[in-house]
C-alpha cells in the first residue's frame, strides 16, 4: 500500500515507504505452527462421547489464533513509515487509524537501538528527537535503520537548505 499523493504537500517527494520488518511476524508464524499441532492432539486425545470437549478445544483455538496470530498480522499489515524530502510519516491502525509526522525541520537528533539479532536481520528501533512539545517519536522495527537514520539527516540538511532559499 503505498503513500497516497493527495497527502502530500506541494513539492513533497516520498523518498521510503515501508512497513515494520518481517521480524515482527515470527512470533505469529510460530504461535500458528504450535497451535495447528497443539489443537490437532489435543482433539485427537478427545473421546469420541465428548463431543462438547471438541467445541472447547476449538473454541480456545480460535480465540489464540485470532488473539496471537491474525491481530499481530494484521497490525503489521496496516503499519507504515513514510520517509518525505519534508516529514516523517507513521501511520498505523486496523480500523482507527493513527498517525503521526515529524517535519524535518524540526529534528535535533536522530539515533538508533538494535540488539544482536537485530543488527543479523538489518533492522533495529529508531528515535527521531525534535524540540517540538512532543519532543520523540520512536520507530520500531525499521528495516535498515542505519542507511534510515543517514537519510533523514541527508533529507534534513537539503530541507534546511531549500527553506533558506527560500527565505531569501
Amino acid at each position: 500500500m503505498a503513500y497516497p499523493e493527495k497527502l502530500l504537500t506541494d513539492g513533497e517527494t516520498v523518498v521510503y515507504d515501508m512497513r515494520p520488518h518481517w521480524r515482527i511476524l515470527v512470533f505469529p508464524a510460530a504461535t500458528l505452527v504450535l497451535l495447528v499441532f497443539g489443537t490437532v492432539f489435543l482433539l485427537a486425545q478427545v473421546p469420541d462421547g465428548w463431543r462438547w470437549a471438541r467445541w472447547v478445544v476449538l473454541a480456545g483455538a480460535v480465540a489464540v489464533l485470532v488473539i496471537w496470530v491474525i491481530k499481530p498480522v494484521i497490525q503489521w499489515a496496516t503499519s507504515q513509515y513514510v520517509l518525505t524530502n519534508r516529514r516523517v510519516i507513521i501511520r498505523s491502525g486496523i480500523i482507527a487509524r493513527q498517525g503521526r509526522d515529524m517535519p524535518l525541520a524540526r529534528v535535533n537528533d536522530v539515533h538508533f537501538n538494535y540488539g544482536v539479532i537485530d543488527r543479523m536481520l538489518g533492522c533495529g528501533d529508531l528515535i527521531v528527537e525534535s524540540a517540538g512539545e512532543t519532543g520523540r517519536l520512536l520507530i520500531a522495527s525499521v528495516p535498515e535503520v542505519e542507511l534510515i537514520q543517514r537519510e533523514i539527516f541527508r533529507l534534513h540538511e537539503e530541507d534546511d537548505k531549500r527553506r533558506r532559499q527560500e527565505g531569501d
